[in-house]
């Protein structure tokens, strides 16, 4: 089975709902899961078991708190990488050192991807919307194939790439444009966004892709938890 990186999406300590990027509108977990009945991140994390845990820090993500204390628990339970906005190579030492931290277009900046990627080995999430790169950096802001092949020299971990308009959304592959980013990419590819179920995951290893990011098709029960266990 290809690799399944369980999300929690963190925010005001409690693992919340993700859809279309759209932050204000995202509710507590448990109100749409069928598998958990409580939207603690520890006692979810201890109910599923997940091998892998990617971690979205929304309040920090959107400049409005921090959830790190919690991240360091987190990371303790299982491999652990994590988006907490990194502006600056001093957020790298926020996470510890057994947490992968993700460098995403969003909030970070080329020349911080390769001063980071050279000192850690980092994680670049390349954030999409409509199939554009979502960033305040006119060195990212270019066609995400273009940056694929941008970010091949430099000692990057893996990329993930982020249809933040298709997370929660259970909308399915776009198989044209993971086809190319397969071919052109240097680095192991995760999707995240857009998932079904466990269907879509061997489609995606037929693309070439490393993995995905999943967390609405496990709480829906259409990707076993198995997948997610390693």
């Amino acid at each position: 089975m290809t690799r399944c990186v369980f999300v929690l999406d963190l925010f005001n300590g409690s693992a919340v709902h993700a859809v279309r990027g759209e932050r204000e509108k995202y509710k507590p977990i448990e109100e749409m899961s069928k598998i958990v009945g409580s939207s603690d991140p520890l006692s979810i994390l201890d109910l599923l078991r997940p091998k892998e845990v990617y971690v979205a820090d929304l309040d920090r993500i959107m400049g409005g708190g921090e959830n790190l204390d919690l991240i360091g628990e987190i990371a303790r339970r299982a491999e652990t990488m994590a988006d907490i906005g990194i502006t600056s190579l001093e957020d790298l030492d926020l996470l510890p050192i057994n947490c992968k931290p993700v460098l995403g277009t969003e909030t970070g900046s080329l020349s911080l991807i390769e001063r980071a990627s050279a000192e850690r080995k980092v994680v670049v999430s390349i954030d999409l919307i409509g199939g554009e790169v979502l960033s305040r950096d006119p060195a990212l802001k270019i066609p995400p194939l273009d940056l694929i092949r941008k970010l091949n020299p430099l000692p990057i971990r893996e990329v993930i790439l982020l249809s933040l308009d298709r997370v929660g959304t259970s909308l399915g592959l776009d198989e044209v444009f993971l086809r190319e980013a397969s071919d052109l990419s240097d680095h192991p590819l995760l999707l995240g966004g857009g998932v079904r179920d466990v269907r879509d995951l061997e489609r995606l290893e037929d693309l070439g892709l490393a993995g995905a990011l999943v967390a609405t098709a496990v709480h829906e029960g259409k990707i076993p938890l198995d997948a997610i266990r390693g």
